[in-house]
């Protein structure tokens, strides 16, 4: 039998010269590189050790070619950079298949592995970052001196159990999230009506039309939205007919005008599980605990081409210091009031305010998780998802509940802590809020609708029947 073979070898002396060993150059070997033809047996027992560059095999079965041990430091078959060591002299592969089977075998036993490594040294980092904010040891270590007795705490629904892992398990959502970088806020704002959003979501069936009404702010330039899953959960049965046909709708403006179609990016699945059967309550409740959404937009209503880019607040994930209680903030949403009162097609204006904040809460991480801020022309249905922004333009809280007007005069709300977002989606996906910001998007919210969405939406759907 007749091995040719094209070679690269380095000889650690002339006793190794290919000529030496009894291969004849069909060609000439330019700079270590031969086409060789041989016969010539080598000591029974010898390794070859030869970057292969190309085989031709005129037989099904073939025998290793035999070189020294340090004739050259590795293999690599059709360029592909995996190592390995070919078989001693007599011993044969069944077939030129089955090798290049072994060796693909071999690439994505790696593949895995890397990936888990990614996404492993990912989630430390991100993890690492929570905990040493950029600013300095000394702002967290007076965020964290928070004692039991400066901060009211509201019921914890998730503390006592479980989170489900099935994003953290899959290598799919894992290696779209560890591979792609962090891409920055191309173009930021500071008043918060330039970002703002209305999601509309309208579900007809042949006896009644329901729509339900939301807020929600861009928070990244490629056009992710953040908002409540209260309102995204009805993105979950507009792929259903649960409810009629469904469309739901981001609309931006005053008065609000369609403008966008959104997916899905994320959802917690912990607060879908603890609240799905809230969704045909009369008048829903809840603390906000997990209460968040992230949507990505993926075309215009009008068909036309995507703005190259979106206006959209930077967003704050530091740890509250309680010294915050007091301070001036300015509070944003689509108020609902008159299309409660009087239908579907009344118009929705944005509305903007001053307020301050008046008290934290902690779900007994003894971190503020939730904030209330006093009474505004905000404080109505409808401005749930809405954004709170600090005096640098930044969003440290979004809108999930009503207040208490007693304490705070009408039109109070709460709030959620960007920090708690930051903190709970770490916890459910393995990557910062920042990270969950950006990167493949359109490939994450792919993985999410064909991994997680079916389980959540089944859950809502049992509620209707």
């Amino acid at each position: 039998m007749v091995l040719r073979i094209k070679f690269t070898y380095r000889a650690s002396s002339q006793a190794h010269n290919p000529a030496r060993l009894g291969f004849n150059s069909s060609r000439k070997c330019l700079n270590g590189t031969c086409f060789t033809r041989t016969n010539k047996k080598a000591p029974e027992g010898a390794l070859l050790f030869v970057r292969v560059r190309r085989i031709e095999l005129p037989t099904t079965a073939w025998k290793a070619v035999v070189l020294p041990l340090n004739y050259t430091r590795g293999v690599a078959l059709n360029q592909n950079p995996v190592r390995t060591i070919l078989p001693p002299i007599g011993q044969k592969f069944q077939s030129g298949l089955l090798y290049l089977f072994y060796m693909q075998f071999i690439i994505d036993v790696a593949g895995v592995i890397l990936t888990a490594y990614l996404a492993f040294t990912n989630n430390l980092a991100d993890r690492i970052l929570t905990y040493f904010p950029a600013d300095g040891e000394e702002v967290l270590e007076e965020s964290e001196n928070v004692s039991e007795a400066s901060l009211r705490s509201l019921p914890s629904l998730f503390g006592s159990r479980g989170l489900p892992d099935i994003l953290l398990r899959s290598v799919e959502y894992q290696r779209a999230s560890a591979v792609t970088s962090v891409t920055e806020n191309e173009r930021p704002v500071t008043n918060p009506d330039e970002a703002l959003v209305n999601i509309f979501c309208t579900f007809t069936s042949p006896t009644t039309i329901r729509t339900t009404t939301g807020t929600g702010f861009f928070v990244h330039s490629e056009g992710v939205i953040l908002t409540n899953a209260h309102v995204a959960q009805y993105l979950l049965l507009g792929a259903t007919d649960t409810l009629g046909e469904a469309e739901c709708i981001v609309r931006q403006g005053t008065p609000a005008e369609p403008r966008y179609r959104a997916d899905l990016l994320y959802i917690p699945p912990t607060w879908v599980q603890e609240n799905a059967s809230l969704i045909t309550a009369a008048v829903p409740t809840g603390t906000g605990e997990r209460d968040y959404a992230l949507l990505y937009v993926t075309e215009t209503v009008s068909g036309d081409p995507l703005p190259e880019s979106f206006a959209a607040l930077d967003v704050n994930t530091d740890l509250l210091p309680r010294t915050i209680k007091g301070e001036s903030v300015v509070a944003a949403g689509y108020p609902a009031t008159d299309l409660f009162k009087n239908g579907a097609n009344s118009p929705l204006y944005s509305v903007v305010a001053d307020t301050s904040i008046s008290e934290l809460y902690t779900f007994g991480s003894n971190y503020a998780d939730v904030f209330s801020i006093r009474g505004s022309d905000v404080g109505a249905e409808g401005s749930s998802g809405g954004p709170v922004v600090d005096a640098t333009g930044q969003v440290i809280g979004m809108i999930v509940t009503r207040g208490d007007d007693s304490t705070d005069g009408p039109g109070s709300l709460r709030a959620i802590t960007l920090s708690h977002i930051h903190r709970t989606i770490l916890e459910e996906t393995g990557f910062s809020l920042e990270r969950n910001l950006s990167g493949d998007i359109a490939y994450r919210s792919e993985i999410f609708t064909n991994t997680l969405a079916p389980f959540l939406t089944s859950l809502l759907s049992q509620e209707f029947n």
